[in-house]
């Protein structure tokens, strides 16, 4: 995950820097002597004009890493807090959000936004990912045999992309291309212990086709 801002033009990368409260609100810990900081300090009323980008890329070496693409426009103020070491706390005041990702671009509302919760395995995932592509890949490859055989006609290579509570994403890379197989789990999955009884229960009870050799 990367995460960037921009402002007046300029692009900083601030990963590490941000959280968000309950209330799905960006707020950014910065260095009081930091550009970005003087530039909300000089700004008219306080409030900076600012794009906020939440970069998703993929834990596991594919083509194409970039997942998905959260954008939220808004305006950057002084949240009014303190920090204890002299940063500034400055807040997001978001007015639209788009999410982007290689099929489709919509506008999110502020409301959804309000409401989302975390997946239970977005801080386990990359570990699961990269563990399932290094140590496991026959496990890989019997799920793309789960694929319609026409997807996996021709595919070079095939890698664990993305997981959630759902299910997992494979991506099937080509010579010139790729596509992406989503597989959803039997039942949703809510800690990441018991992933790898839910990849059990769909390489068992799902009808298998040939996997790509």
């Amino acid at each position: 995950m990367s995460l960037t801002v921009t402002t007046n033009g300029l692009r900083y990368d601030l990963v590490g820097l941000h959280s968000v409260d309950a209330r799905g609100q960006v707020r950014l810990r910065l260095p009081a002597d930091g550009l970005p900081a003087a530039q909300v300090a000089c700004a008219p009323r306080g409030a900076l004009a600012s794009l906020v980008e939440f970069t998703d890329i993929a834990p596991v070496s594919v083509r194409d890493r970039v997942r998905a693409r959260v954008t939220l426009s808004g305006w950057l103020t002084r949240s009014g807090r303190a920090p204890a070491n002299g940063d500034v706390d400055l807040r997001l005041d978001t007015a639209r959000v788009t999410l982007a990702t290689r099929e489709t671009a919509r506008a999110v509302g502020l409301d959804e936004l309000v409401l989302a919760a975390p997946d239970p395995l977005a801080v386990d995932e990359g570990s699961l990912l990269t563990h399932l592509a290094d140590a496991h890949q026959d496990t890989v490859l019997r799920l793309a045999g789960l694929a319609d055989p026409w997807l996996l006609r021709g595919a070079v290579r095939v890698l664990p992309l993305a997981l959630d509570r759902h299910g997992i994403t494979l991506r099937c890379e080509y010579a010139h291309n790729q596509r992406d197989l989503r597989l959803p789990f039997p039942r949703p999955v809510h800690e990441a212990s018991l992933v790898a009884r839910q990849l059990e229960l769909l390489l068992t009870t799902a009808a298998p086709h040939p996997a790509p050799s």
